[in-house]
C-alpha cells in the first residue's frame, strides 16, 4: 500500500489473498479496484455477489460489506482508495455546475475497458516515474468514465467546442516550460476551462491528450540537445525526465532507439 502526491489523498494497494475473511465493515471512502486473478466474493447492498478476473468490485463510502475468496487459489487485486470529493469534482465537470456526490448501486461491474483502465493506471503509478500531470488525466478520466456509465443518477456532459485559442495558450505553457512538473489545473486555469473539460478540447483538438503531448515535446527538446552533444544523462534531467532510464523508455517508445544510439548516429553523420 502506498500514497499518490501528485493526486492528493489518493491511496493504492496491491494484495493477494488465500484464505482470508474480511468481517463485515465499511470504509470512510470510496474503494475502486479490479481483480487480476482469483475471485473475489462479498455480501454488498443486501446480496452476496462475486468479482471474478478482468471484473471491478466497488464500495460506496459507508456502505458495510464482507470479503472472502470465491476462488481456490483466493484473489489478487489492486485498489484505489479516495475521498467522496474527488468524485464530486468530476461530476461537477462534466456537468459545468456544482453537483452532489456520485453513488453506485453496484459493487460488481462488468466493463473490461474500464477494468483495463484501472488496472494500466494502477500499474504505472506503481512502477513510479508519472508526472503530474499524466496522474491527474489518467485518473480524472478513470473518474469520468465510472460516473458516466455506472452512477445511479445520470450526469450529462456539456458539449465542448475547438477552443483553438485556449488551447494554443496550454501548448505554448508546455513549449515553455516543458522540464517542469505541470499540473493540470494550471493548463486547464490557462485555457478558462476545467480540467476534465480542457483535457477533453486538448485531445479533440490536439490528438493527443495533454500529458502524451508534454512527453513528445520533452522528447523533440531531447533529441536536439542529443544533436548538439549533450550526454545522455544530462539530457534527461534538463528535458524534465525523473533519470537517464525514464528518458530512455520514452525516447525509444517514440525514436525506435536509445538516446546513446541516437546521438552516436547523428555525430557520425553530421
Amino acid at each position: 500500500m502506498w500514497s499518490c502526491s501528485e493526486i492528493g489523498r489518493l491511496e493504492l494497494m496491491r494484495a493477494t489473498y488465500i484464505d482470508q475473511r474480511f468481517a463485515r465493515h465499511a470504509h470512510a471512502r470510496f474503494a475502486l479496484g479490479v481483480i487480476e486473478a482469483g475471485a473475489l466474493g462479498f455480501h454488498y447492498r443486501g446480496e452476496n455477489v462475486v468479482a471474478s478476473a478482468g471484473v471491478i468490485n466497488l464500495a460506496n463510502p459507508d456502505e458495510p460489506h464482507t470479503g472472502h475468496a470465491a476462488s481456490e487459489k483466493g484473489w489478487t487485486y489492486r485498489m484505489f482508495y479516495f475521498d467522496a470529493e474527488h468524485l464530486r469534482d468530476a461530476a461537477s465537470q462534466i456537468t459545468d455546475r456544482p453537483c452532489s456526490v456520485p453513488r453506485f448501486d453496484a459493487g460488481v461491474i462488468h466493463d473490461p475497458n474500464l477494468a483495463g483502465q484501472i488496472q494500466i493506471f494502477h500499474q504505472t503509478m506503481e512502477n513510479g516515474h508519472v508526472s503530474r500531470l499524466e496522474a491527474q488525466t489518467r485518473f480524472m478520466a478513470i473518474l469520468v468514465a465510472l460516473i458516466e456509465r455506472h452512477a445511479d443518477t445520470c450526469f450529462n456532459q456539456r458539449a465542448v467546442g475547438r477552443e483553438t485559442q485556449a488551447i494554443k495558450r496550454a501548448r505554448d505553457y508546455i513549449h515553455a516550460h516543458f522540464a517542469e512538473d505541470i499540473p493540470i489545473d494550471h493548463l486547464s486555469s490557462l485555457a478558462c476551462l476545467s480540467p476534465f473539460h480542457f483535457a477533453h478540447a486538448f485531445t479533440q483538438q490536439v490528438g493527443l491528450p495533454p500529458h502524451t503531448y508534454l512527453i513528445q515535446t520533452r522528447v523533440r527538446q531531447a533529441r536536439a540537445m542529443l544533436r548538439s552533444g549533450h550526454k545522455a544523462a544530462a539530457t534527461a534531467l534538463a528535458t524534465g525526465f525523473f533519470d537517464q532510464s525514464h528518458l530512455n523508455r520514452h525516447f525509444k517508445r517514440l525514436t525506435g532507439m536509445t538516446p546513446a544510439r541516437y546521438r552516436r548516429i547523428v555525430q557520425e553523420n553530421p
